[in-house]
């Protein structure tokens, strides 16, 4: 692949101390060495197929589909991979790397936890160290996943800070890294970051958009009409969106999550609320934390900013950005697994929602694909606290 600056636009770059430029630019070097290398490309593929279980199911929702009474809905079912959710996708690719620079530890952080799982059970997987960082409010409203991580082998570190979600623990995995970068791997769950990570999580998500391109052409015969993915950092999105980018007839929509309303004050809509500034070394569109509640219903997209690739879409016009309340996205959470007896996690419910929203809207030739990018296991004692109280 061609070389990148680190910037979509004026987005990305790395705002980082000088130690860690060193250790980035180390990194770099290692993702361009083997990101286009046959042996390295074997193993990951192997990997997907065998452990993972890729290429994961494009299946046509007949029922919910009927239901919006418009455009078909496709749903992209990452929710069958392995440990429930995209995130393995880039957490192989990733620790593939780090072993073959000879890391001994790997360190991740985590919000709803899916991230944390994958990166335990690849650590499981290879006999590498693993240490997660989570907010200490994700820990208590996700200890399924908690639970699921210490099985696994890892170290589950809560932290208290500030709101004690995920930008903490993006927080405390940044100064674990600084400190022990000579025999560390951080291993960035989502597509934000200081570069390379941006561009390395995009990569090694970019398998879900592929194998979507090449399904929805064996069984429809021409590209979909609309792409919908949730936004929170934005690694399923980018990864969905991202081999569609050239084809201006495809519509992409991320999804935001609204929480309790755009004007509530409650919310974690970084692109649809937010300016331009700097988060956990990179620029992006990011939320005032001073004005905004930084919340979601969903642990995994309460992030105050967003990955730089989907700040670019969303200045040049090339991706539309949304929103979904909390309201909506539980509604049909219940609604798709009602109807087709899949059950999304939190996360994926907020683009479920808006593709019925826009489904109805559409005729009936129109295409829709709904990236599902994780199962709801996670949720079940969330949703069973909550009941309809929301």
């Amino acid at each position: 692949m061609e070389k990148s600056n680190g910037y979509f636009g004026q987005f990305g770059g790395a705002y980082v101390p000088e130690s860690l430029k060193v250790v980035l630019n180390d990194l770099e070097k290692t993702f361009y060495r083997y990101i286009d290398d046959e042996d390295f490309n074997r193993e990951l593929d192997y990997y997907f197929k065998q452990y993972v279980g890729r290429e994961s199911p494009l299946y046509y929702a007949e029922r919910l589909t009927k239901h919006a009474g418009g455009a078909k809905i496709y749903l992209k079912r990452e929710d069958l991979n392995h440990t429930g959710a995209h995130k393995i996708n880039n957490a192989l690719g990733q620790i593939l790397l780090a072993k073959r620079v000879n890391k001994k530890r790997i360190i991740a952080e985590t919000g709803a936890g899916q991230h944390g799982v994958a990166t335990a059970t690849v650590c499981a997987l290879f006999g590498i160290d693993c240490t997660v960082y989570m907010g200490a409010v994700d820990v208590k409203r996700q200890e399924h996943n908690v639970f699921r991580m210490k099985m696994l082998g890892a170290n589950v570190v809560p932290v208290f800070d500030g709101n004690a979600t995920l930008k903490e623990a993006v927080d405390k995995a940044l100064e674990d890294f600084v400190l022990n970068s000579q025999d560390t791997f951080y291993l960035f769950g989502s597509a934000v970051g200081p570069h390379p990570y941006p561009l390395m999580v995009r990569e090694f998500q970019s398998v879900i958009g592929r194998e979507a391109r090449k399904q929805i052409l064996q069984q429809e015969g021409r590209l979909a009409d609309y792409l919908i993915a949730c936004i929170g950092g934005g690694s399923n999105a980018i990864g969905l969106f991202h081999p569609f980018v050239d084809d201006k007839e495809v519509n992409m929509i991320g999804v935001e999550p609204g929480g309790k309303g755009m004007d509530s004050g409650f919310h974690a809509a970084s692109i649809s609320k937010g300016d331009i500034g700097v988060i956990h070394g990179f620029k992006c569109y990011i939320l005032d934390e001073e004005t905004t509640n930084i919340h979601s219903v969903a642990a995994g997209l309460d992030y105050p900013g967003v990955g730089p690739e989907h700040s670019y879409y969303k200045d040049t016009g090339r991706a539309k950005y949304v929103s979904v309340t909390d309201r909506e996205a539980l509604d049909a959470f219940y609604k798709l697994s009602k109807l087709e007896g899949i059950i999304p996690a939190l996360e994926s419910s907020h683009a479920v929602a808006y593709g019925m929203k826009l489904a109805s809207t559409l005729p009936k030739d129109k295409i829709i694909i709904i990236n599902l990018s994780g199962r709801g296991d996670k949720d079940m004692e969330q949703i069973m606290e909550m009941g309809n109280r929301i």
